[in-house]
């Protein structure tokens, strides 16, 4: 078999509207990371001191959190199309705030409307669930990994040239303004979608407020529905995220202060974190889909506490190496949460489930962030990292003796 037909058989699964969003990933990506390496430095150029980066993140977690349980809701009950479409329209639009901000409340104030916008993660998460057969879950998501990976790479290292040639705050107007023109073209990208509930009904704005109330009842009663192992993978995912949250509201700004890392080199650490993504990507796909789920799951949660501890000790060669461990934890992690939800969550149910873990871990996130910036400016500028991997010890407790995994079975393939 020639190598065209073995790539054909391997990748046979990206079609219709997996397609559509992959592509439109990598137009999204391209700018995506852009604005990350320097953005606590921004925040701090307009007026943004003290605790100015836990409120931003706290918006930004709450914001998102407002909208999860309507978003999941909305998701199964109205589609996942008209959500996903007109929300990355109006996305991309509130990153002229980011642009054009005079002080620092105006990217405060675009941080809320990006957050609000993210009502359509359920329905973008459950439309990927839609469409990726069972057998290739595990590399469906790490390959959503590599796209981001591969994609993102370019963003930092066009931000630190930016950065050299026209400072920290006109480089990031400059920045935002690209992720506007690239989300647009994204979104309009994505009105190629096709939607995948049969029976959807047409959506008006009062089903919004509507809506709450019972999505909120029918997001928390679907664990009455879902195996056990569905609970602990969601107290999985929200325990690590409100850890990551901890260290990643002031990481850029430990670096410089207490490691002594320069302004100017801080993207240096981004580049290993994205290339290791693209490298192991698809490996750790294939690792998820042939020798279990659970096996990577507690893998990657021990290689957090590692890549946690270097970074908190590091110089700029160990942060490099820690954001790469990082890059692996993250793939394995996640990979094998998402494919382990798959498996164990009906497609009717997908919606809610991801509704119910986005709420919960987002508003962990934002407490997390405020928390994280307060540790480090009011008590001691290593307590947030402690904190998080204190918390690794019960989250690997609970992958080890409470997440059961299900026997998945594997479509026959048969050459005539």
């Amino acid at each position: 078999m020639g190598l065209r037909e073995i790539l054909r058989r391997e990748f046979s699964f990206i079609s219709g509207n997996y397609k559509v969003l992959v592509v439109s990933w990598m137009i999204m990506d391209l700018a995506m990371e852009m604005p990350a390496p320097n953005f606590q430095y921004y925040v701090q150029h307009l007026g943004g001191t003290g605790l100015a980066l836990g409120i931003t993140g706290l918006a930004n977690w709450i914001g998102m959190a407002i909208v999860a349980f309507p978003g999941g809701y909305l998701a199964d009950k109205y589609g996942r199309r008209w959500l996903i479409t007109t929300m990355t329209f109006i996305m991309a639009l509130s990153n002229l705030f980011f642009a054009l901000a005079p002080t620092w409340h105006f990217i405060l104030i675009g941080t809320i409307i990006h957050s609000l916008c993210l009502i359509y993660q359920p329905a973008l998460f459950a439309m990927v669930q839609d469409s990726l057969p069972p057998e290739r879950r595990g590399i469906g998501s790490s390959l959503i990994q590599l796209i981001h990976g591969a994609f993102n790479t370019p963003g930092p290292v066009i931000a630190g040239f930016l950065m050299m040639k026209f400072g920290l705050e006109l480089s990031m107007r400059i920045i935002y303004f690209i992720v506007t023109t690239l989300f647009l073209i994204a979104a309009a990208w994505r009105l190629k979608l096709k939607e995948t509930i049969v029976n959807a009904e047409p959506i008006r704005f009062r089903h919004f407020i509507e809506a709450y109330p019972k999505a909120i009842k029918e997001s928390v009663s679907v664990w009455k529905k879902v195996p056990t192992t569905a609970f602990w993978i969601f107290t999985i995912e929200t325990l690590i995220m409100f850890g990551a949250s901890l260290t990643n509201v002031i990481n850029a700004v430990y670096a410089r202060d207490v490691l002594g890392i320069a302004e100017n080199q801080w993207w240096l650490v981004y580049i290993p974190l994205l290339l290791t993504m693209i490298i192991a990507s698809l490996p750790i796909g294939k690792i998820v889909d042939k020798f279990g789920r659970k096996i990577p799951l507690i893998t990657g949660l021990t290689i957090f506490g590692i890549a946690t501890t270097t970074f908190m000790l590091g110089n700029l060669p160990m942060l490099m190496l820690s954001m790469a461990l990082f890059a692996i934890g993250q793939l394995l992690v996640m990979s094998s949460a998402m494919a382990l939800s798959t498996d164990l969550v009906n497609q009717e149910n997908r919606g809610k489930v991801v509704g119910f873990r986005n709420f919960v871990s987002y508003i962990l996130s934002g407490l997390g962030m405020l928390l994280g910036n307060y540790l480090y400016v009011s008590i001691l500028p290593q307590l947030p990292f402690y904190t998080a991997l204190a918390l690794i010890i019960p989250v690997l407790l609970i992958a080890s003796f409470l997440v059961e995994e299900p026997k998945i079975e594997k479509k026959v393939r048969r050459h005539i």
